[in-house]
């Protein structure tokens, strides 16, 4: 006699609904995300999307603009409002797994609106196409159409554009957090242009000089110490379990985490000569399960030449500068938002 599963015996509601096994979970990061076997994907409103207003204390000016109509790349500017000169520009790719996210995040809002006051500079928010339905490559190149796009608006120039009033096109970086800082360096990787001395890349009339890479989200087959042992507290925002569903889902099909896009180090992408690396700040979080492999990323760089800057924060985890409100956290924020600042005057 046949055994008998009981978790594929379809309840009543499926028989009245009509069963499809298309229709199943397939893969879910609990409160974030689920996506079914029929393609279809459910995004909690975990963290409410805000418009661009922002307190008139603050002194940051913000507004929304469309990059790509095709792509539905758009993006959230952050601007001082006593400026003194022309300012850096900061072309910043939020966090989220590459599969959640937004630039119109509060958690995001709040804290790129900190940035650009506190550092001085403009910020350019970039919304991105998020996966399953987008998977890499997509934000990648949805990346460098915002490189071109910003590029044509520099070329534009003339008096009447504020661009050529406040925005310094030859001091522009590419940043993010999380997944946004792996967008930020392979978007970087895949600059076109000439390469300066010091590193910079130019596309005429833009001149790139550097990253900002807040908790950069790689990963890798083999684990390391920080993602075997560092116990995280039940609401972390990246667990290993929610790292590697995030993964499975931004992938290309048949990729494993050793795939050069999530670990650049495994098949030794460092070492190609033409490799894009701008010298970059690197922002780690002591509590974070990705410490050890942002410290290996640092050291892999450094070795191959390159020129990197890193941090640690002590005594906080992942994502703490948009999702923790605690005093250490915003302390740490200070100080992050501190290195980012002494980075742009480079």
């Amino acid at each position: 006699m046949p055994t008998i599963n009981l978790g594929q015996i379809p309840s009543f509601e499926e028989h009245v609904n009509g069963f499809d096994q298309h229709d199943v979970l397939v893969e879910e990061i609990e409160g974030l995300i689920r996506v079914y076997g029929n393609g279809y994907v459910d995004r909690a409103q975990i963290v409410p999307c805000v418009s661009n207003a922002l307190p008139p204390e603050l002194g940051v000016t913000s507004w929304d603009v469309v990059v790509n109509k095709l792509s539905n790349i758009w993006a959230r500017f952050y601007i001082p409002k006593q400026c003194q000169g022309k300012l850096p520009l900061l072309v910043y790719f939020h966090g989220g797994g590459f599969c959640v996210g937004s630039a119109a995040w509060s958690c995001y809002h709040e804290f790129l609106a900190k940035v650009s006051a506190k550092a001085e500079c403009i910020i350019m928010s970039v919304n991105y196409r998020l996966a399953p339905e987008n998977p890499l490559p997509a934000p990648y190149e949805d990346g460098l159409k915002t490189i071109s796009w910003l590029k044509q608006v520099a070329l534009i120039g003339g008096k009447q554009n504020w661009w050529s009033r406040y925005c310094d096109f030859t001091r522009i970086y590419l940043g993010g957090d999380s997944a946004g800082g792996n967008i930020a360096f392979n978007v970087a990787a895949r600059l076109g242009g000439k390469t300066t001395a010091s590193g910079a890349v130019v596309l005429k009339p833009l001149v790139i000089r550097g990253n900002i890479l807040i908790q950069p989200f790689f990963g890798g087959e083999s684990r390391t110490k920080s993602e075997k042992f560092l116990v995280q507290p039940p609401r972390s925002a990246l667990t290993m379990a929610v790292s590697d569903t995030y993964w499975r889902l931004a992938l290309p099909s048949g990729a494993n985490r050793d795939h050069p896009w999530c670990n650049p180090s495994a098949k030794g992408l460092f070492k190609v000569e033409n490799l894009r690396v701008l010298p970059s700040l690197v922002c780690i979080s002591e509590l974070d399960i990705l410490k050890d492999r942002n410290l290996e990323f640092c050291s892999a760089l450094h070795r191959e030449g390159k020129l990197i800057n890193y941090v640690v924060h002590e005594g906080v985890g992942h994502a703490f500068q948009v999702l923790n409100k605690s005093q250490l956290s915003q302390t740490r924020t200070l100080e992050m938002i501190g290195h980012i600042k002494d980075f742009l005057c480079v």
